[in-house]
């Protein structure tokens, strides 16, 4: 059995790829999941405004009444940001489709869609990866594997502090895809500038990513480029408030026995409550400042195109 995939794309998002514009993807769960009603829909909205700013077209990605959607209108924004809605990744897609429901899509689910509207670019806040005892547990988020076979390029603050890092990139380099350090040699960790970890490769401006994607298609290579965008250091959160935060947040985890998908949602909110709501704010510089660079790749990716 087979059959036409059920995506629509905006009639924005439809015309810039027909003619070759620049086209940025954003996740729906920064919205649902991620930030705080009614503030939730004026990020959306500023975040969509952002891209266009920087010369692209912005594709919020989401699953809407069993149809994915690689493009939202302003009421169609305005129920993710309403509804309660569920949080879907790659393995969810087929049983929303199959309900005719809806859900807000992850960097995996994200990153397959934005791939299957032929969209080359893709901005979030943090990567999902390797979670602390994973040994153990197998805990790993699927925002991995999927970018091992999407050829969609990630700009992404890291992964946050919460996860183990060091396993994340061992993992990343197992699935084959490449880290690009965007004007820095260290891997960021979300909220801070800095992970203590070094990259391989750098590259200095948008110019440079698209260089690599073009050298990944002629390899006819599948897997994903993450493009590693630190906070400037004046803009990460202090990081003694960090330190202290995300220790606090895991003892209480630990001491309250949380485990599989508990722990994530309740460390994210621990560390906002124990911030005093700081972590938030920089969570919305990080979107800001990955939906910049992701703007500026999404253009120098048609510039190249258009010249080749």
């Amino acid at each position: 059995m087979g059959g036409r995939l059920p995506l629509r794309r905006s009639p924005e998002v439809a015309d810039a790829l027909a003619d070759g514009r620049p086209v940025v993807a954003l996740e729906s769960t920064i919205i649902s999941h991620g930030l705080p009603r009614p503030d939730n829909l004026v990020a959306a909205r500023e975040f969509e405004q952002l891209v266009r700013d920087g010369g692209a077209v912005p594709a919020t990605v989401a699953v809407l009444d069993g149809e994915l959607r690689a493009g939202l209108t302003d009421p169609e924004l305005e129920r993710i940001a309403a509804e309660d809605i569920a949080k879907l990744s790659v393995r969810d897609l087929p049983v929303v489709l199959a309900c005719g429901g809806s859900g807000a899509t992850t960097v995996a689910a994200t990153s397959w869609i934005a791939d299957r509207a032929g969209i080359r670019v893709f901005a979030t806040g943090g990567l999902g990866g390797v979670h602390r005892g994973a040994a153990d547990t197998f805990d790993e988020s699927a925002d991995l594997t999927t970018l091992g076979r999407v050829p969609v390029t990630v700009v992404s603050a890291g992964v946050k502090s919460i996860l183990d890092i060091g396993a994340t990139l061992e993992r990343l380099e197992t699935l084959g895809v490449i880290v690009l350090g965007f004007g820095t040699e260290e891997f960021p960790s979300f909220w801070l500038t800095g992970s203590g970890h070094r990259l391989d490769w750098r590259v200095e401006d948008a110019a440079g990513v698209a260089a690599v994607m073009a050298g990944r298609d002629a390899l006819g290579q599948q897997a994903g480029i993450v493009v590693a965008n630190p906070l400037p250091q004046e803009r990460q959160l202090d990081p003694d408030i960090h330190d202290a935060a995300l220790t606090q947040a895991l003892a209480e985890a630990d001491t309250a026995r949380l485990s599989g998908k508990e722990v994530t949602p309740f460390l994210l909110q621990r560390i906002v409550e124990i911030t005093g709501g700081e972590s938030l704010r920089v969570n919305l510089d990080i979107a800001r400042n990955n939906i910049a660079v992701a703007a500026r790749i999404a253009v120098a990716w048609t510039e190249l195109g258009r010249a080749q």
